[in-house]
């Protein structure tokens, strides 16, 4: 079950209804109806949750007119992993009978559309729905199979709930999830101009996409780079090299409130991991708890710098080192241990998995760089194309 990070919606036990993985097929109205007069007896739910079943198009239209009922009292609509076993015209037509319903919920806060196979044959009635959808302000779209297409047309759909958002003075957006979904360079573009658009941004992982440095470079330094209320950034699993890490260090100071970032697996190579570090040692006032570095081929000359480092960031509670480049008896991982002790709270990871300096690593690193190079794309023309369109 995904959790939003530090989010209370304040729900009651006797205000939610929930049959959450209970691995059901609803085919037909005889298979949901004893759970839609579950419903009707009810009253001011503020949490529906059906996740962990499977829903055909007819069950769906029944289920959304028992969900409408509660248009005006759900704060959070659970529709996560819904559509194991069924085919890719089912879905689509599923989407079709939750999301009108959805738009007439005017407090609804929280959507989870995580785990359903969404892919490019949703994506005309998602994009859709999403540029429609000014009540929420957590949106879940994880494992969704979306690709570098879908990705993009995701990230215009922000673009145009950003300004419906204003337009309307509805609550901003505030949680993005969107990993695991295979996003890649080519969603980057428009992703990074949604995020633009949503300034009140707070939380957004968008960890397993396959998004390389170019790519990350682009979207951190056109799209994150201007969420000064950023908290929580998970990039875990994406491939930074050296262009994601200077960009990575040059919009850190630009997150004043950031609480968490994780950029475990993003192979920020010893250049770039140094580039980070010497930036989180030139801040003032951090607010950062964990700290993810793992598996960076951050070697000894970054580690001395974060051990100093440490001392400066008197928040933090995790770091996370495992799986770099240096010896793991090392005297500043002591240091930084001590540190932990003296200040009475902090954790480091288990040190179990150190790997080898390779000689051949700038050579390597070159090669990289060199291979990702791609046709560099003007994202101001490309906004102010999508202003036009969408006005």
């Amino acid at each position: 079950m995904t959790t939003l990070h530090k989010i209370d919606l304040g729900i009651k036990p006797e205000e939610t209804y929930s049959i959450t993985n209970k691995g059901i097929k609803f085919d037909t109205l005889s298979d949901i109806k004893p759970y839609l007069d579950e419903l009707s007896s009810k009253k001011d739910l503020k949490l529906i949750d059906i996740s962990g079943n499977t829903i055909s198009p007819e069950c769906s239209k029944h289920l959304a007119q028992e969900i409408k009922k509660f248009s005006s009292t759900l704060l959070h609509l659970n529709l996560q992993d819904i559509y194991t076993s069924r085919d890719k015209n089912e879905i689509p037509a599923s989407l079709s009978e939750f999301f009108p319903v959805i738009l007439e919920s005017p407090s609804l806060k929280v959507l989870n559309l995580s785990d359903n196979a969404l892919g490019q044959d949703t994506i005309d009635i998602l994009e859709d729905f999403l540029s429609k959808a000014k009540s929420l302000e957590h949106l879940i779209l994880t494992n969704n199979g979306l690709g570098p297409f879908s990705g993009a047309r995701v990230g215009k759909a922000l673009y145009k709930l950003a300004k419906l958002k204003e337009k309307e003075n509805s609550p901003p957006l505030k949680t993005f999830w969107c990993g695991r979904n295979r996003l890649e360079n080519g969603s980057v573009d428009y992703l990074a101009i949604g995020f633009k658009a949503n300034t009140h941004l707070e939380e957004i992982k968008l960890y397993q996409n396959g998004i390389r440095p170019q790519g990350i470079a682009k979207l951190i330094s056109q799209g994150l780079a201007h969420l000064k209320n950023l908290q929580v950034l998970d990039l875990q699993d994406n491939t930074f090299t050296v262009p994601g890490s200077l960009a990575l260090a040059s919009v850190l100071p630009n997150w004043p409130q950031l609480i968490e970032l994780n950029v475990n697996d993003c192979l920020l190579k010893s250049a770039g991991s140094l580039k980070v570090v010497e930036k989180l040692a030139e801040l003032k006032d951090s607010k950062i708890q964990t700290l993810k570095l793992q598996y960076n081929e951050l070697e000894t000359d970054s580690l001395e710098i974060l051990a100093r480092a440490v001392g400066s960031l008197e928040a933090l509670k995790l770091l996370e080192l495992n799986g770099n480049r240096f010896e793991e008896d090392s005297e500043l991982i002591d240091k930084i241990t001590e540190v932990f002790e003296e200040r009475g709270f902090g954790e480091l990871d288990e040190l179990d998995d150190l790997e080898e300096p390779d000689s051949d690593e700038e050579d390597e690193d070159e090669d990289e760089e060199e291979g990702d190079q791609e046709e560099d794309v003007d994202l101001a023309d490309l906004e102010a194309e999508l202003a036009a369109t969408h006005i």
